[in-house]
């Protein structure tokens, strides 16, 4: 009974320090604050052992580091941009993105968020087209191969990825390989040692070093590919036969990838290095090989990450100074749609402005809690006039947002507390009519392959659909 008392004792004495800590210590935005209150109250020994795992703060200390040499460059080309910005000489190639050099600068100065425009932009909604595209240009590369991406499966996709890969490394060519560890927790460790054989630089982001992994909460989000510092792509597909709409459960996958030439693949080059650097024991250090970009195209493209290690949520930045510059439309695709109180507010005040909101979202949970506070927080806008919109050919994966045929987002990053706080993410803010309308083009031609959830529709809702959205809105903030 005695080391039982202790015991309790201890745990409550840890609840009530662990509780002052997340009030008080670690910055957490109110409402989350709460969320984890809560947890600790209701359940104290099982809601201390989850936070730990899943709402301890990372480190703030620098976790991404390059050699200074990169970092003065870009800081001189930083500062250089920020001044033509702030004396209103920057020439823009398409005069209608004038209006935008406010987002510009604001993605500059709080991202280092080089801005460049020669950029020739290639878009892929579907999966097979982007993979062939990717194989094709993997086949090429003559000096290296940059690759990262959330999930890779060790299935049919992955496997002749793999051969491609491993033929490049036969052939000279440097490759090099960095996953997320709980992303791609179910890829074979026979994969990762075949590629490593065949001279194929392996990483994973923040593995497990025991049996709980204390940065499970802290993932790598990112997607992208550099091939010989020429090509690059980004965007929402991962590694898996699933992406190729081969899951008998999600059906077709509707997703959006970018292939990117020009000075813009410098900034996914970087993002890149400081992602592997990060990982490896074996840094990249400045190369020029890794920087050999041509003039392709006229497209203005800004490169943005975001993450917890940072102490601004740049993409969400972006993405309310996109909403509250529209006039006429948003047009925003996600899979997850649970926006904090700030994108809300904005999406609501444009709506009731005036400007036509449409919201995009997928007809079927990957994760169920996830969805639910998905479809609550959608109709939730209904009543500002936002219209929301229901994809039914399969499983709608982009993450996309277009403002009136001008400027657009594409990237990694959803609608919701994870992507802007907690994991990390990045994105391609696009600056061109003519991306911007091909985008509007394939959200149009979505529509009709989906429903309208009207207001009338949401209310007729059941009482246990109900019941699941109030109880995913209530934990929203620890999803």
């Amino acid at each position: 009974m005695g080391i039982l008392s202790f015991l309790l004792g201890l745990i409550i004495v840890l609840n009530i320090a662990l509780g002052i800590s997340i009030v008080f210590l670690e910055r957490k935005d109110p409402t989350s604050s709460w969320a984890w209150l809560m947890v600790l109250l209701f359940i104290p020994i099982a809601g201390f052992i989850l936070y730990l795992i899943f709402g301890k703060p990372i480190s703030n200390r620098r976790i991404f580091t390059w050699d200074k040499k990169s970092r003065l460059g870009v800081k001189t080309t930083v500062q250089s941009q920020l001044r033509s910005l702030e004396d209103e000489d920057l020439h823009f190639n398409d005069e209608a993105m004038q209006e935008y050099s406010d987002l510009v600068y604001l993605l500059l100065r709080n991202d280092d968020a080089i801005f460049s425009q020669d950029n020739a932009v290639e878009i892929y909604t579907d999966g097979e087209e982007k993979f062939e595209a990717l194989i094709q240009d993997l086949q090429k590369a003559k000096d290296h191969i940059h690759m990262q991406y959330y999930i890779m499966r060790s299935d049919e996709l992955g496997q002749r990825l793999a051969e491609v890969l491993i033929k490049k490394a036969n052939e000279g060519v440097d490759v090099r390989v960095l996953y997320d560890d709980m992303g791609s927790r179910s890829l074979k460790r026979s994969y990762v040692k075949r590629l490593k054989n065949a001279g194929v630089m392996v990483e994973a982001f923040f593995p497990s070093k025991l049996i709980i992994n204390f940065k499970i909460n802290y993932r790598n989000h990112r997607k992208l590919t550099i091939i010989d510092g020429k090509i690059g792509y980004i965007g929402g597909f991962n590694v898996g036969d699933e992406y190729l709409g081969k899951s008998r459960k999600f059906g077709y996958w509707r997703d959006t990838h970018l292939r990117v030439m020009g000075e813009a693949v410098q900034s996914l080059q970087t993002r890149f290095i400081l992602d592997w650097n990060q990982a490896s024991k074996n840094d990249i250090l400045y190369d020029d090989r890794y920087y050999n970009t041509s003039t392709s195209g006229d497209v203005g493209v800004q490169i943005v990450s975001s993450g917890p290690d940072t102490e601004w949520e740049q993409i969400k930045n972006g993405y309310i100074k996109m909403i509250m510059a529209a006039k006429e439309y948003i047009y925003i695709q996600t899979p997850y749609f649970i926006p904090d109180e700030s994108v809300k507010d904005a999406l609501r005040i444009a709506a009731l402005s005036g400007v036509d909101v449409k919201i995009m979202i997928p007809n079927k949970p990957d994760h169920p809690f996830v969805y639910w506070a998905t479809l609550s927080s959608s109709g939730e806008l209904l009543t500002a006039g936002a219209e929301v919109f229901i994809y039914q050919n399969g499983f709608l994966h982009a993450k996309t947002i277009v403002v009136d045929g001008k400027i657009a987002s594409v990237g990694t990053a959803n609608i919701d507390v994870r992507s802007f706080r907690l994991n990390f993410e990045v994105n391609a803010f696009l600056y061109d009519t003519e991306i911007a309308d091909r985008l509007v083009q394939k959200f149009n031609n979505d529509i009709k392959l989906s429903t309208q959830m009207t207001k009338k529709l949401y209310d007729q809702r059941t009482i246990g659909i109900r019941f699941k959205e109030s109880i995913s809105r209530l934990i929203s903030p620890v999803l």
